[in-house]
């Protein structure tokens, strides 16, 4: 099923040269990053990769979700709340595919509380919608 936009909020512009050996910049210059392939895929590895720049969106997105969710129902997360994202990278039939696990650290609060609102940030999520029914994602509380 395709997620169709009512309405377009932002869009974030980035431009790639040289694929996974290479740079990537964002329109507005606040993203330039060298980007080269981790030695588990027989690169050089020292720069960031594909794969962490996936994470570390998906990451901070479902902590902005989990946060949103909870403000709408009057829950305090707490100030020291973590969400922290594996993506690997393997064949597939076709090529190369992804999976994801979030794993979402919520110390101190009421652990079916907590579940509650994960589970709910997870419904909510641009990136979880955009990679449910796609790869396999596992999300879970520490």
């Amino acid at each position: 099923m395709t997620t169709t936009l009512t309405k377009v909020l932002y869009t974030a512009v980035a431009t790639s040269a040289g694929g996974r050996a290479g740079r990537a910049v964002s329109s507005d210059g606040l993203l330039d990053v060298n980007i080269a392939p981790p030695k588990e895929l027989s690169g050089p590895g020292g720069a960031t990769n594909p794969e962490q720049l996936f994470a570390a969106g998906y990451s901070a997105c479902f902590l902005s979700a989990l946060k949103h969710v909870a403000g709408l129902q009057k829950i305090a997360v707490p100030a020291d709340a973590t969400a922290t994202a594996s993506v690997g990278i393997g064949p597939v039939a076709t090529g190369f595919g992804l999976n994801a696990r979030m794993v979402v650290n919520l110390p101190g609060m009421d652990p079916a509380v907590a579940q509650k609102l994960v589970d709910t940030a997870h419904q909510v999520c641009p990136y979880s919608n955009a990679t449910r029914g796609n790869i396999d994602v596992v999300i879970e509380l520490a």
